[in-house]
């Protein structure tokens, strides 16, 4: 008896395109949370900005480098995914508060959050199994 992740065949145009897209998601995050480790200037007056203490700078950088090592394992890519899109959410969360820019600062995180789901859905067939677009 075949699993419904079986019956999925995925191309290798998909499967590579969905790797591009989470690739540049992944290098993002992981630049953004190794900043956020050696906190330059710029990074600690961005998070006084946005009413954080520079206390946290390290700690939230190490939990955005965990999220996305676990979205990089091809296992747990799924539950990286989940990770990320909370840790996301926050960050627009804190822009709304702030009232900072609708497109340039209150959607990038969206923008990330949707290249993470579409890489992933491109290469991951349990995905596409939970989450047919097809008929």
């Amino acid at each position: 008896m075949q699993t419904a992740t079986e019956t999925i065949a995925l191309s290798s145009k998909s499967v590579s395109a969905g790797r591009i897209l989470s690739g540049l998601a992944a290098a993002f995050l992981l630049f953004d949370g190794v900043m956020k480790l050696f906190a330059p200037p710029v990074v600690r007056e961005a998070f006084v900005r946005l009413g954080y203490p520079e206390t946290k700078i390290i700690g939230i950088g190490v939990l955005l480098i965990l999220c996305t090592v676990i979205y990089l394992i091809p296992r747990a890519s799924i539950f990286g995914a989940i990770l990320l899109t909370g840790y996301l959410g926050g960050a627009i969360s804190t822009h709304v508060r702030v009232s900072d820019p609708l497109f340039s600062h209150l959607l990038f995180p969206a923008y990330i959050a949707l290249l993470l789901w579409v890489g992933l859905y491109l290469r991951e067939p349990r995905l596409r199994a939970l989450i047919p677009l097809k008929n």
